[in-house]
């Protein structure tokens, strides 16, 4: 049993120690889709802190797998990595990956050599916020119709479409097909839900003077106060409950004075006396 506990425990905190070394691999510009020439900055980060990540691929067009930031591509910079000229063959799987072993959530890439991009969320989108699509040549935005999953959703004539409070349905793959330059590569978009752990309302909190310890202090009080209180009743009342015993009684009647009747029917029982023994001689 304490064996079985202690592997227990050692798995825990072997888990939470994974977890509290997690990083998260940011992107500037923060654009799944990007055209070819373009400069990318990629950064890992974990709480503030970036020491010991590196990032690292899985190319899409190559094949190639698990290359990291150096010499073949990119320029590493501590745990950035730079891309200054990026080109289709560049399209893949990005993540972060510490010496231990540890990697963050993975992003994917698209680099168009096309004329027509539409600008979506790297990271996963949190459900209920709100989401901007952006229909963008290298020029200008134009006038732009929307595809979901294949299906035309709207035109938008700015080259805008705003998603408002998404939900776990708005997930799938978008595109955007403006009539001058054709359209743009797909993306998916996915919907994260909300943490399910949420603050307590205002109302449930305590306020803010009920420390833990002053709690315990007024309990004190209140048991220092009320105690007496209740101590002298019980003794009050066992003082003076009512007794009523067997020799209280015969006390009482040994000792209690004749009423007048009683005194009457003696005398006349004297005279009755005294006239007989006189008629007797």
């Amino acid at each position: 049993m304490g064996q079985t506990s202690t592997q227990w425990l050692l798995g825990l905190t072997m888990m939470l120690c994974c977890m509290a070394t997690r990083a998260s691999l940011k992107m500037s510009p923060d654009s799944s889709q990007l055209f070819k020439g373009q400069s990318v900055s990629l950064r890992c980060e974990e709480d503030g802190s970036s020491d010991g990540w590196t990032v690292k691929r899985n190319m899409t067009k190559t094949g190639d797998t698990r290359t990291q930031c150096g010499p073949d591509w990119g320029r590493k910079a501590g745990s950035s990595c730079i891309i200054s000229y990026i080109d289709p063959l560049d399209s893949g799987v990005y993540w972060c990956e510490s010496t231990e072993g540890a990697a963050s959530t993975s992003i994917n890439i698209t680099v168009s050599g096309g004329a027509v991009i539409l600008q979506s969320p790297v990271l996963p989108v949190m459900e209920g916020d709100d989401v901007t699509l952006t229909c963008t040549t290298k020029t200008s935005n134009l006038s732009a119709g929307f595809y979901k999953d294949g299906s035309f959703i709207r035109t938008e004539p700015t080259g805008h479409m705003t998603i408002h409070h998404v939900s776990r349905s708005d997930e799938g793959l978008y595109k955007c097909h403006t009539r001058e330059h054709g359209e743009s590569p797909p993306s998916w978009i996915t919907v994260t839900g909300k943490p399910t752990t949420t603050a307590p309302p205002p109302s449930a909190a305590p306020p803010p003077d009920s420390t833990p310890l002053q709690l315990m202090f007024r309990l004190v009080l209140h048991l220092v106060v009320f105690c007496p209180y209740c101590i002298s009743t019980v003794i009050m009342v066992s003082l003076y409950r009512p007794r009523s015993t067997g020799n209280d009684i015969s006390v009482s009647m040994a000792t209690a004075p004749p009423n007048q009747a009683e005194e009457g029917v003696a005398e006349d029982a004297d005279d009755i006396m005294r006239v007989s023994t006189v008629h007797h001689f």
